[in-house]
């Protein structure tokens, strides 16, 4: 008689520890306070490109303060929401990106695990001039008045997603081929 009852109970009990931790996720969209920067170099002067685009999502569980857990993160970046203060080298960007056919930067998290309570390392894929490659970054991670931030930065070249490094000047002024991706993210 006490076995019968017991299964019942036990059935309870896992049904609401369940229900309780998917309760525990939640999906958050970017705010206003996102910001996304390009960085490389040219035979001229360092250059860089920001953007404060802001579509994205991520689901992540938050217990008291601290993030426990990252099961999604998705963003697209219009690319020419990305300006420099410069209207020529924006249009030389946009070309190399061949924003007339791929108006978008892709990430879409496949992984993230914890490595201590402010760092973590995500193995997502970009996709950039409609090429894709999955990159592992290492991350900070805060939670502040609700508010999750994750910040970090990516090397790549203009190779590893097919572009060729721009020129000006009939090819006096050479861009370099490397890049760096540099990311604050803002969920609220």
């Amino acid at each position: 008689m006490k076995k019968n009852k017991l299964k019942p109970f036990l059935l309870s009990l896992i049904v609401m520890t369940i229900g309780y931790t998917s309760f525990a996720q939640k999906k958050y969209a970017l705010d206003t306070k996102t910001l996304f920067t390009v960085a490389g170099t040219s035979t001229m002067h360092d250059w860089e490109m920001k953007s404060g685009s802001q579509t994205g999502t991520a689901t992540i569980t938050v217990t008291d303060s601290k993030v426990e857990d990252i099961n999604a993160i998705n963003i697209d970046l219009a690319v020419e929401t990305i300006k420099s203060g410069k209207s020529g080298m924006d249009k030389v960007a946009y070309e190399t990106m061949n924003t007339k056919k791929f108006k978008t930067i892709k990430y879409v998290l496949k992984s993230a695990t914890k490595v201590n309570e402010t760092t973590w390392n995500l193995v997502g894929t970009y996709t950039i001039a409609g090429v894709s490659k999955e990159l592992k970054t290492q991350v900070k991670v805060s939670v502040s008045h609700g508010i999750v931030t994750i910040s970090g930065t990516n090397k790549i070249t203009f190779d590893e997603f097919g572009m060729k490094a721009p020129t000006a000047l009939l090819g006096t002024i050479k861009t370099g081929k490397d890049l760096t991706i540099k990311f604050n993210l803002n969920y609220k």
